[in-house]
């Protein structure tokens, strides 16, 4: 008896773009669409959580501060006393480039500040916030501290010794928070494809400490995702990316018609202008240009928040941009505004049209 082969409708398969305007070691965007129908949700959760769970990293997980056995002793010629000094040293940010545990050493002394960049690590550690304060010192102020930094997963309380109020050594142990993401966020909105209207667009913001990237983290969630739901498999897998690579194939190989592209009636003379043509105060076209954002294309597809978020980019000079684009928009004959429509695929092809 012939075993039948089934058909399977394929699945819409989302295309990524980071914001790289307004992407730094420390915050990192990502837009996702279109996406199936309430997929925006379901992955935006997902990612969220292993996000804020599941990542590795670092920490200082004990020390052993010369003078003290625990948190609440007196350090002569430190201004911060021993309990303030290892909220202190909770903020240091630290990298592991192997995962492996190591240690680090702070020796200063005289009146200053001692600063994580005065710490000498393990060549395998990393120290990232160089000017996080430790402690500030008097002039007859020492201070001798030893770091031991091991790798871990999450929020992890302090590990002291059961039935051991005090070490020999004069270690102390501290919580450990070892997951560099800081903050997660994200919104769904719906989007078009075609004639249909309720396909899903994700925007993910990804905020870390800066011992990794928004990036990296990313992709170790992901990881993390498709690791563990592989087990839920009972048969092979349904080759979903196969159905649906053929049709997005044949869309990138066909010859662009300029008059194909979704320009919501715009000329593309109108849209590839340089925004000095915009004619914005000095401030303003400089935040621009030092962004990337140097056609009126580049412009116009940003959201107030995105242009918010430029650099030294301010509401005033977000009011004169929207004002510049208005006027722009009416003298040549077509309603521009911030926040239009126009796909990334749109202006790359639209781009080599003209190239052409």
């Amino acid at each position: 008896m012939e075993s039948r082969k089934r058909e399977y409708k394929p699945l819409t398969i989302p295309r990524l773009t980071w914001q790289k305007k307004v992407c730094t070691d420390t915050y990192g965007e990502l837009v996702a669409q279109p996406l199936e129908p309430g997929f925006g949700t379901t992955l935006g959760n997902a990612l969220r959580r292993v996000l804020l769970s599941s990542i590795e990293g670092a920490s200082v997980t004990s020390v052993i501060v010369k003078g003290i056995n625990n948190e609440f002793s007196p350090l002569p010629g430190v201004e911060e006393d021993a309990m303030q000094m290892m909220l202190n040293i909770k903020g240091v940010v630290v990298r592991s480039e192997d995962g492996m545990p190591g240690q680090m050493r702070l020796k200063v002394s005289g009146e200053g500040v001692a600063r994580v960049s005065d710490i000498v690590a393990d060549e395998n550690l990393v120290v990232v916030n160089g000017e996080h304060v430790i402690a500030h010192l008097a002039p007859e102020g020492e201070l001798d501290i030893t770091f031991f930094v091991e790798p871990g997963r999450g929020y992890v309380p302090a590990q002291w010794p059961l039935e051991q109020a005090y070490q020999p050594d004069g270690r102390v142990y501290l919580d450990a928070m070892f997951s560099p993401v800081r903050r997660v966020m994200f919104d769904v909105e719906k989007t078009r494809v075609g004639k249909d209207i309720d396909y899903d667009k994700l925007t993910l913001r990804i905020f870390t400490d800066g011992s990794e990237t928004p990036g990296d983290v990313l992709h170790y969630a992901v990881s993390v995702l498709r690791t563990q739901l592989e087990h839920f498999l009972v048969a092979a897998e349904i080759p979903f990316n196969e159905l649906a690579s053929a049709p997005e194939q044949e869309e990138e190989d066909a010859p662009v018609e300029l008059g194909s592209i979704d320009l919501q009636g715009i000329p593309a003379e109108v849209l590839l202008k340089p925004i000095e043509e915009l004619e914005l105060s000095v401030r303003a076209h400089n935040c621009l240009i030092n962004a990337g954002v140097k056609r009126v294309v580049d412009l116009i597809v940003l959201t107030e928040d995105d242009v918010l978020r430029i650099k030294n980019f301010g509401r005033k000079s977000l009011n004169e941009v929207k004002e510049s684009v208005k006027a722009f928009g009416k003298a040549a004959g077509h309603p521009l505004s911030l926040g239009m429509e126009i796909s990334e695929d749109d202006v790359k092809k639209l781009t080599a049209h003209v190239e052409n």
